[in-house]
Parts: C-alpha cells; sequence; structure tokens
C-alpha cells in the first residue's frame, strides 16, 4: 500500500532524496552527485533501487525542489541542462501524487522549522513576528525567495534573483565588474555570487585558477589572496542581501543558504557583509534592525519538502496505481 511521499532537492550540483510519511518528517536521506546521472528519472529509480525491494510499491508520490523556474508543465534547471515533463514523470512511476516546487520555494517553507543550532547569527535586531522572511544566496547559482503569512497560513513568492543585472557600488567593484563584462558580456548576480562565481572572482584578482572550496578552504586557514577574495565576494554578496531585503521589507529576517554561504560561514563575522548590507541610504536604520543567518543545517530543502510531502502523504489511497 502506497502511504510514503518520495522528496527531492535537486540542486545545480548535488541531489538529496528522502522519504516522508503523514508526519512529515524526512528520513532515509541519500545524496547523489548530478554527474553520475544523464537527467531526473535515471537518478531516481536509482535512488529507489537503492532502498531496496518493496520501496518502490510503498511510494505514492513525490515533491522534486529544483533549482530552476517549476511553474510550467515543463521544468528546467537554470544550470543544468536536466528537464521533465510534470505528466510525464507522474505516468512514469506511477504517482498518485506529484508536485515540482522551485529549490528556494522549499527552503523559505522550512526556515520556520530550523532550530536555533541550524542556524548561524550575522547580526542585526529581532525579528518582528509574521513580518516577510527572505531566503537567498549562493551554490551552483543564486536564489531567492520571500515567505509572507497572510492570515494564519504562509505563502511563498519565488523569483530569479540570481538572474537580476550585477552592477557596481564603487570602483573596485567597476574594475571587478569590467573583467567579467570582458569575459561574459552582460553580467548577472549570480556570475558573481556562485560557486563559480567565487573562483572567478579570485582568477581576476591573483591570476590563480582554483575551485571554489580550495578558495574557501585557503581563507579559512588564513591565507591572505583567498582571504581578500572572500571579503570581496562578501561584500558583493552584503548588498545584494540589503537590496533584496530592501525589496521584500524582510523584518521578519534574511536568511543565507546555498552551500557557499555553509562554506563561508566562519569568515562572516570578520568580513565587509554587514557593512554592505547595511549601507544603503538612507535605509541604513531599517537594515540595521533585520536579523541575518546562515542556515547551516545540512538539508534545509528537505525539511520544507517534508512539510508538503506530508500533506500528500495524508491523502494517499490504497492500492491506486497511476498509468
Amino acid at each position: 500500500m502506497p502511504h510514503l511521499i518520495l522528496i527531492a532537492d535537486i540542486g545545480g550540483t548535488s541531489s538529496r532524496l528522502a522519504l516522508v510519511g503523514p508526519d512529515g518528517v524526512p528520513r532515509d536521506i541519500q545524496i547523489h552527485r548530478n554527474d553520475d546521472f544523464a537527467g531526473f528519472k535515471p537518478m531516481i529509480e536509482a535512488d529507489l533501487a537503492q532502498r531496496g525491494p518493496g520501496v518502490h510499491a510503498s511510494v505514492g508520490g513525490a515533491v522534486l525542489a529544483v533549482a530552476g523556474p517549476a511553474d510550467e508543465e515543463t521544468v528546467r534547471l537554470t544550470n543544468r541542462d536536466w528537464a521533465f515533463s510534470k505528466r510525464e514523470m507522474r505516468r512514469h512511476f506511477g504517482w498518485q501524487k506529484f508536485a515540482a516546487v522551485n529549490d528556494f520555494q522549499a527552503l523559505a517553507l522550512g526556515v520556520p522549522a530550523l532550530a536555533a543550532e541550524d542556524l548561524l547569527a550575522v547580526g542585526g535586531g529581532v525579528a518582528e513576528p509574521k513580518a516577510p522572511i527572505l531566503v537567498c544566496g549562493p551554490g551552483t547559482g543564486f536564489g531567492s525567495a520571500m515567505l509572507v503569512q497572510i492570515g494564519r497560513t504562509r505563502h511563498v513568492l519565488t523569483g530569479e534573483g540570481g538572474r537580476v543585472r550585477l552592477g557596481a557600488a564603487d570602483s573596485e567593484e567597476a574594475l571587478l565588474l569590467g573583467h567579467m563584462v570582458r569575459e561574459l558580456g552582460p553580467v548577472a548576480v549570480e556570475h558573481a555570487l556562485s560557486g563559480s562565481g567565487l573562483a572567478r572572482i579570485h582568477r581576476i584578482l591573483t591570476g590563480a585558477s582554483l575551485s571554489p572550496e580550495a578558495v574557501i578552504t585557503a581563507a579559512r586557514s588564513g591565507e591572505a589572496a583567498a582571504g581578500e577574495t572572500c571579503n570581496v565576494f562578501l561584500r558583493l554578496f552584503g548588498r545584494i542581501a540589503g537590496d533584496l531585503a530592501l525589496i521584500t521589507n524582510a523584518r521578519g529576517g534574511v536568511y543565507l543558504a546555498g552551500g557557499v554561504s555553509v562554506g563561508l560561514a566562519p569568515l562572516f563575522a570578520g568580513s565587509p557583509f554587514r557593512a554592505a548590507f547595511e549601507e544603503h541610504p538612507p535605509f541604513e536604520a531599517r537594515l540595521i534592525e533585520m536579523p541575518v543567518h546562515v542556515i547551516t543545517h545540512p538539508t534545509p530543502g528537505l525539511i520544507g519538502c517534508g512539510q508538503f510531502g506530508g500533506r500528500l502523504a495524508r491523502t494517499l489511497k490504497p492500492g491506486l496505481h497511476v498509468v
């Protein structure tokens, strides 16, 4: 009898899959590198096979959080050549229930369930109850979403904040942006604020081609050039997060997500991030009061997917198979 929902947080680089029942709590989490698969279906098939015999029959639906827009029939990852049709995905696996959401929509849905130990504070005051919440941050790309409460119901507004154009706030940023324009043409936020963006900034500043992981590791060990790269990155990140916080009036708090945010978490305190976040005249006072946290939970997207999946699990019907 189907009683479980498969949930997945599918990024540009890796994917995290788990199962939930009516309680909405993710369990049996498995992590896959996307490079090991040709697309969504092979990865999900492999994941279900790894869970052992009988599991496939117990799964009656799925909630997939994807790193890209999810509001059309055909869903495509922004930074990987993967796509699926919602109808075909449901038919292929025989699921009763199926939903696709933007990955930052899932993150935003999960924010209220995060505990203090899942967060690292980066300054600010006290969040206003029921005020808008902003979730944003760099990973393979740069995502953003807004959580608002209307009455007793929370709603998520998603967008593509990583694809807006990046500008310069001072002469140093103008020089950096000039290099990027020559390489890329029109520069979007995620060309700088992403894993590849961090590596790009380091190469422009130092001439050295390192992976983003290597830059972060070097900076955390005290290497000066890598530390300067991370400071430039975090200053840009602070400014863009401040821009988005003003646009969304995020008095309920700003939550920084994505693998790059987690990797840089120990460096925020000594960086220009907070000053750049607040430096938006004439609204510095408003931004000074906004609390900012880095989400350090290892699978925060699955928390929001789990809440959604739990609701779907409670509606599964015995014996029904979609063909």
